[in-house]
């Protein structure tokens, strides 16, 4: 009688799979609150990764990190009415304290340009105080009514930028310099994630901005995930709190302002994306364990495991140890696939006889004899060809699942296995509007060369049209 498998087979149930993914590779639990969740040690993990990859390039765009209360008084979110209202849904709000009822009710931080901005008032007087350049880690509760671990949750992790510029055209670059040079490169290059940049419609903007630029990631089974947003604010926030500055012409002029976040989402990203029936790959770049060396069995294999992990240490290798021999090698090997490790070497008594390893490469699959001593030369480039392989594969998929179309009957068809391209011209609000009646939506504004239009009604735009989650 056959085994039953590990994990549900995604074709057979895309969505079980998944969540059988999270528990079994030990990424999160259901927190005790509804919509809340545990990260473990191993799922967050590859949470600090992204952080430290994410803050180096967002330091290198010149915002410094700072942190701003999760209390946030109510009145501040009346002040910018469009934000209010596409927040007030998901809004936690406190009203009692200490044993009293407050005087004035406060609202868990969903984001921060309210109470930033009030702080950006006080900080910007001249010309000379900007651009002003913020960023927060943070967690921000959002209060979920359909939750799913790290996807959409009532509480989760992120960062948000928030700046303030001068002109409309510093406040229009920067967005676009954090959508492209931040967002962009860090998802391609680290997470080898194929994503689409684009516009976001009027419908989907983000609440307060004037305009809002996204990337687009087609997960394994055809569905769309937003992966990062970077929005103009334009002036509505500055208009509200008073964010003026003194300008070289001696006149007061509100500030032009951007904001900007990325979330904990990505780790759902990172299983649904690259993600088999076996469980995690996770690109070599990212992964906080690179390279796992494991005993089989025996002393003599557990001294020589140590001293190859070591030297491929050494090397630059982000190695773990893997010494239990108490514990049976299969279920250590089952245990480290599911979990995504790009390679595992395997060293048993025999493998010590002829000098050699067995070594298991996670994202191409197989397992091959390499010679101990070969190890730490030829680590370093098999671990850049398999970066390399996930970030194809994500894109040939996105490239085999997208679908030109004319109408919007069409665009909904395509959307069932993947996504769809459609003029924007041919489908406008009204035929936006259609979409959302069969669950799908305008995920993005493309260009007809892939590039970001710079308006919704420019010459050749296009519709990235899917199911999303």
């Amino acid at each position: 009688m056959a085994k039953a498998p590990v994990l549900t087979p995604r074709a057979d149930d895309f969505p079980r799979w998944y969540q059988d993914l999270i528990s079994k590779a030990e990424l999160a639990d259901n927190g005790p609150v509804r919509g809340t969740m545990v990260i473990r040690p191993y799922g967050y993990g590859l949470w600090e990764r992204m952080q430290q990859e994410m803050d180096a390039r967002i330091k290198e765009a010149g915002a410094q990190n700072a942190y701003f209360p999760l209390f946030i008084p109510q009145s501040y979110l009346t002040k910018e009415a469009e934000h209010v209202e596409g927040f007030a849904p998901e809004l936690a709000v406190v009203t009692h304290g200490g044993g009293k009822e407050l005087e004035e009710p406060v609202v868990v931080r969903p984001t921060s340009e309210t109470i930033i901005n009030d702080y950006f008032a006080k900080w910007v007087q001249s010309y000379r105080d900007l651009p002003l350049l913020i960023n927060q880690w943070a967690n921000v509760v959002r209060w979920e009514m359909r939750p799913r671990l790290f996807l959409r949750t009532s509480e989760f992790l992120w960062q948000e930028g928030h700046t303030a510029h001068a002109t409309q055209e510093d406040a229009r670059d920067y967005a676009a310099h954090i959508h492209k040079n931040v967002y962009a490169e860090f998802m391609e290059n680290v997470l080898a994630m194929d994503v689409v940049l684009g516009r976001k419609t009027p419908k989907e903007r983000f609440a307060g901005a004037v305009n809002t630029l996204t990337l687009e990631g087609m997960m394994g089974d055809g569905k769309a995930l937003q992966m990062g947003t970077s929005h103009e604010l334009g002036q509505n926030f500055a208009k509200a709190f008073g964010t003026q500055y003194l300008s070289k012409d001696g006149k007061q002029e509100y500030v032009w302002q951007t904001s900007w976040g990325s979330t904990t989402r990505m780790v759902g990203a990172l299983v649904m994306m690259h993600g088999d029936d076996n469980g995690l790959r996770v690109p070599p770049r990212l992964a906080h364990t690179q390279v796992v060396v494991m005993a089989i069995k025996g002393d003599e294999a557990v001294a020589k495991v140590r001293e190859v992990g070591a030297v491929l240490k050494a090397a630059g290798l982000r190695v773990h140890i893997d010494d239990r021999v108490d514990t049976p090698f299969g279920r250590r090997a089952v245990d480290w696939e599911l979990k995504g490790v790009p390679a595992r070497v395997e060293i048993g008594l025999r493998d010590l006889e002829n000098g050699t390893a067995m070594l298991a490469r996670r994202i191409p699959g197989g397992k091959e004899p390499v010679a101990l001593d070969a190890l730490a030369e030829l680590l370093p480039k098999a671990l850049e060809d398999d970066q390399a392989q996930l970030l194809r594969e994500s894109r040939e998929r996105r490239i085999a699942r997208t679908r030109d179309v004319s109408t919007p009957e069409e665009a909904v068809e395509a959307a069932a296995t993947g996504w769809a391209r459609i003029p924007w011209a041919a489908l406008g609000p009204e035929g936006e509007a259609k979409l959302a009646e069969q669950s799908v939506t305008v995920r993005c504004l493309v260009a007809e060369d892939g590039s970001v239009p710079e308006a919704d009604d420019a010459p050749g735009t296009v519709a990235i049209v899917a199911r999303a989650y």
